[in-house]
């Protein structure tokens, strides 16, 4: 019997407080632009996008019409460091799952993405608060293999920490005080039990604590209705702002695009289909799709109506990738033989779990003073009144990187548990 490898990895707690406006961050000014799109995280930004809507879609038809929110980033980042181990067709079907284009890019180069990523998001200078990390919980009997353990600390940053898995109360304990600390108490207890098999537990999280640039003024805040479908509502606190965006109208998906920023380098896209339209906006879901969207965003006055919600979700990764094709890793034909020294390993478990909480929040900056200046048609025409009282897409989005750092999908903004 092979021992597990309990990937229980991914999770993630993400607090959204609060709002920029898009601009598309280039390399430095010393790079060429052809020299910026030839570095490791610029050319790995498509594929994990392709990963992203891929897995969203899998999500969606799985869970039918419910809230949907998670991090592609932390996940495809878990998978990644667990390619460094797998062998033969198991390391296969993690790339092809994971949507990694190798006539593009070599394995080193997806690795030295990665690693790229993790620096850019952990700089101390960002002005958000915005934390990856790995780690990797062994087992004391367990001996990794240093052709492992290089690139998995090199390249992932993965804190190694010895366990006692024979002691599963204890480990388990560890593992979510770990899990607690790194998300700032916004995930808690992740992990209810392990297998008696488990030998390593791989952890990704992700953190990020955004306060909008200009935030919703909280006395403007009104309960509202939300249309969860043409026959049921529920009641929200519905924030508003009337003010300058960057927003598009996509007549062709018949929805409305509203950029709001954070502080900082992350930005949030909104997506509000029209009535019974949402499930055409979901299967045009693309990095082509949302490339477009954010070229064709345009300055423009609105009235802002969006509620506030706070949701989480988890998902069982092992299933979901089960369905798209990634299925060896997880079986007794696994081929992790890079890992470590005489055991036989295979995935038992995989899990998923992400929070988010959108709030009016960001007061301190309630009281600058912004004018803004945007071209003038004529005749000028009434700002569009955009309402997100019914369901809708998020996607946050860290610009430094273009990494897609959550997807969800708001189906009732007041269903809090998964």
């Amino acid at each position: 019997m092979k021992s597990a490898l309990y990937l229980c990895l991914l999770l993630l707690g993400l607090q959204v407080q609060g709002q920029q406006q898009v601009q598309q961050v280039l390399g430095p000014e010393d790079q060429s632009q052809a020299d910026y799109e030839n570095l490791p995280h610029v050319k790995l930004a498509p594929s994990n996008a392709d990963f992203a809507f891929k897995l969203y879609k899998q999500i969606r038809d799985e869970l039918g019409n419910g809230n949907i929110f998670f991090s592609p980033l932390s996940i495809s980042t878990a998978f990644a460091m667990l390619t460094l181990g797998a062998r033969s067709n198991t390391l296969r079907e993690l790339q092809k799952g994971l949507s990694f284009n190798l006539t593009q890019m070599e394995e080193q180069e997806i690795h030295e993405g990665f690693q790229r990523i993790l620096q850019l998001l952990n700089d101390p200078h960002r002005e958000d608060q915005l934390n990856m990390g790995n780690a990797l919980f062994i087992d004391n009997q367990v001996e990794l293999l240093q052709n492992f353990l290089d690139p998995v600390t090199n390249f992932y940053y993965t804190e190694p920490v010895s366990s006692n898995f024979q002691n599963l109360p204890q480990a388990i304990k560890e593992i979510n005080m770990y899990v607690e600390t790194k998300t700032h108490g916004k995930i808690v207890d992740l992990v209810k039990s392990l297998d008696s098999e488990t030998l390593m537990v791989l952890i990704n999280y992700v953190f990020f604590r955004g306060s909008w640039e200009r935030p919703f003024n909280s006395l403007s805040t009104r309960d509202d209705d939300f249309f969860l479908d043409d026959k049921n509502s529920v009641k929200v606190k519905m924030m508003h702002q009337n003010k300058v965006f960057n927003v598009h109208r996509d007549e062709k998906l018949s929805c409305w695009v509203v950029e709001i920023p954070y502080k900082g380098n992350v930005t949030a896209l909104f997506v509000l289909p029209d009535q019974e339209t949402m499930k055409q906006v979901e299967d045009a879901l693309l990095k082509e799709t949302v490339s477009n969207w954010l070229t064709a965003l345009e300055k423009r006055e609105i009235y802002l109506d969006l509620p506030t919600f706070s949701i989480s979700g988890s998902y069982d990764v092992k299933s979901l990738f089960k369905k798209m094709g990634v299925t060896e890793v997880f079986s007794d034909d696994a081929d992790l033989s890079g890992v470590a020294k005489y055991h036989l390993l295979k995935v038992s478990k995989a899990i998923h779990k992400a929070t988010v909480d959108v709030r009016e929040n960001g007061t301190e900056a309630a009281a600058v003073t912004m004018i803004e200046i945007v071209p003038l048609s004529l005749p000028f025409p009434p700002p569009p009144h955009i309402t997100f009282n019914r369901p809708f897409l998020i996607m946050i989005i860290d610009k430094i990187t273009d990494g897609l750092l959550f997807l969800g999908k708001i189906v009732n903004p007041t269903a809090k548990e998964d």
